[in-house]
């Protein structure tokens, strides 16, 4: 590039390469038909498989550090708890975040977020799931797998993101669980070994209104 220092120019190719980067990694989903299995990452089948160890190794300090809370909410919090019926119809929301366990020495081991609002979409073969406000914003579709477990594939959105990164580009952003019905009208949204935080993230989903 012509009167360009060189510094400059390595900056500005840097700079454009980014954004293709990231208009070419977003408002993309995996194609319609595809099971949950042949969309998951080698990374999040390894996080799925082990669901159980995930409760195991963040259940324990949850209780310890908030055991009232956790008390409080026998079905929410406990690992069993699948009525069948599992995929959540369309509709709005209300879903409130628990995190429990902790990846660093400075997080706690049991944060509950306030409510926020959560839509489930229906469009021809695919259930899409996406939380609408707050900081950190999964999104993503579920997947029917039993009538006791549905599964949920998506990455989280932050700040004042307007739209997800294709998944599979950040594995730190890909999110795999899975959704039982834990009450007449209640769900939840389980999401082993989190990105951030927490060692698990259970997400209540009660119908709004």
């Amino acid at each position: 590039m012509k009167g360009i220092p060189a510094a400059a120019a390595l900056l500005a190719i840097g700079l454009t390469t980014g954004c293709s980067v990231y208009r070419d990694a977003t408002a993309t989903r995996p194609p319609s038909g595809w099971s949950w299995r042949k969309v998951m990452t080698t990374a999040d089948a390894d996080r799925i498989r082990q669901w159980r160890r995930a409760w195991d190794d963040a259940l324990a300090p949850a209780k310890a550090a908030a055991p009232t809370a956790i008390a409080a909410d026998p079905k929410l919090f406990d690992p069993d708890v699948a009525l069948g019926r599992a995929l959540p119809p369309a509709g709005d929301y209300r879903c409130r975040t628990f995190k429990l366990g902790s990846q660093q020495p400075i997080t706690q081991y049991f944060t509950a977020y306030p409510a926020g609002q959560c839509r489930i979409t229906v469009q021809g073969k695919e259930t899409h799931f996406v939380r609408l406000d707050g900081q950190q914003r999964p999104d993503g579709l579920i997947y029917m797998n039993t009538d006791a477990r549905a599964m949920f594939i998506g990455v989280m959105v932050l700040g004042d993101e307007t739209a997800p990164l294709r998944y599979g580009v950040d594995r730190k952003r890909d999110m795999i669980g899975y959704i039982e019905r834990i009450d007449e009208n209640r769900w939840r949204l389980v999401l082993p070994y989190p990105g951030f935080e927490s060692k698990l993230d259970v997400i209540e989903l009660v119908p709004a209104g």
